[in-house]
């Protein structure tokens, strides 16, 4: 099912980010037993969750690092996005729960966060980008989340469903030449102030509102820097019975 979530509560990331909006009952049906969060950063997805980013191995390859069938839920937000092969992570990850668990999966929806410029504008080191409930995408390395979820055998997609609480949709503007050199052009505006802010010039109230006249007339910029998501949350379950492996 796609749509938008309006219940629950809005929970931050120590990097300023919002990432979920969760209601308890979530929290307590999905976030039981052992519980691995693929991406974490700083910010475990729940406290008691096994941790699994950088520090401790390559997501893209989670089997030399945990047999098939360690977890209950398998949870990852924003990290799929940055895997060099998003099908075999995804099967790797799959292959984590046990039967009767789940696997949630967060990703920047394509059309509120690249906004129709690939390579990213905003994340240089995203390798994928993602959209549901479309079959055809702008973008050339564009997944269909959800059909992808639906492909992993013994799957049943629980929800699927674009989160975009406090994204305002009427400062999305078609992306043109124009538009992508005024990104530019704002991004050494930003380099050459904050050279002079760091120099002690009082340069800041000058920067924000040359900033402010730029969105007006059309630069792109990325509203999850303030109170918004942009993003799809996509829960599965896997049938009980079914055998652990990797595809």
């Amino acid at each position: 099912m796609a749509g938008h979530q309006t219940a629950g509560v809005l929970s931050w990331t120590k990097r300023g980010r919002p990432t979920e909006i969760r209601s308890e009952d979530f929290k307590r049906t999905y976030f039981a037993g052992r519980i691995i969060d693929i991406g974490c950063g700083p910010d475990l997805v729940v406290p008691e969750a096994v941790p699994f980013d950088l520090a401790q191995g390559d997501a893209q390859r989670i089997l030399e690092y945990f047999a098939p069938g360690s977890f209950d839920c398998v949870h990852s937000s924003h990290c799929l996005e940055h895997m060099s092969d998003v099908r075999a992570a995804l099967s790797g990850w799959w292959a984590l729960v046990k039967p009767g668990g789940y696997l949630i999966i967060v990703v920047p929806d394509e059309d509120l966060y690249e906004q129709g410029a690939w390579p990213s504008l905003f994340n240089s080191d995203h390798k994928a980008t993602f959209r549901i409930g479309k079959s055809e995408s702008w973008s050339p390395v564009s997944y269909d989340i959800e059909a992808l979820a639906k492909a992993l055998p013994g799957a049943d997609v629980i929800d699927a469903r674009v989160q975009d609480h406090g994204y305002d949709r009427k400062l999305l503007r078609r992306l043109t030449k124009a538009r992508l050199l005024l990104f530019r052009l704002g991004l050494q505006r930003r380099g050459l102030f904050e050279r002079l802010m760091h120099a002690g010039v009082p340069a800041y109230q000058v920067n924000l509102a040359l900033d402010r006249l730029e969105r007006m007339l059309g630069k792109p910029f990325d509203q999850t820097m303030g109170t918004a998501l942009a993003q799809i949350q996509v829960v599965v379950r896997k049938q009980e019975g079914h055998t652990n492996s990797a595809l």
